[in-house]
């Protein structure tokens, strides 16, 4: 979809924005399947080429952090103080790095590291149970 040359580019030249007139660029890419995208900076000198470099770079920002609500569970925090979601944020980006880690290190994916390690822990567990349920039936 990003690849190659299949678009076609226009400029505006500003916007009115929180009651003040700003100088903006606004660059819209029209795809070969019709498919519009806009994007807006206030860098007028920015050229179509940045913009391209830029979308590239925002792509990998946007899975890592798919990657650290997915995986390292940022999302999911039930803390109500202020600090404690700092620590569970924090804790989730570490595991995030760890997980980053190992896939650049092994070629082991995101995917396959959480399955990994959920299926070991099942495995130690069921082999040395901590816990023992009474049958209710």
């Amino acid at each position: 979809m990003w690849g190659g040359a299949p678009w076609r580019f226009q400029r505006k030249a500003s916007r009115f924005i929180c009651g003040a007139m700003h100088n903006i660029r606004v660059i819209r890419t029209i795809s070969k399947d019709g498919g519009v995208a806009h994007w807006a900076t206030n860098d007028l000198t920015m050229r179509v080429q940045q913009r391209g470099s830029l979308t590239r770079q925002t792509w990998g920002i946007g899975v890592n952090h798919r990657g650290i609500k997915q995986f390292c569970g940022v999302g999911t925090s039930q803390a109500r103080k202020a600090e404690t979601q700092r620590n569970h944020v924090l804790i989730a980006f570490q595991a995030s790095l760890r997980l980053e880690a190992r896939r650049l290190r092994t070629g082991i994916s995101w995917y396959q590291s959480k399955a990994d390690m959920i299926r070991s822990a099942l495995r130690e567990y069921l082999a040395h149970p901590l816990y023992f349920l009474n049958p209710t039936a």
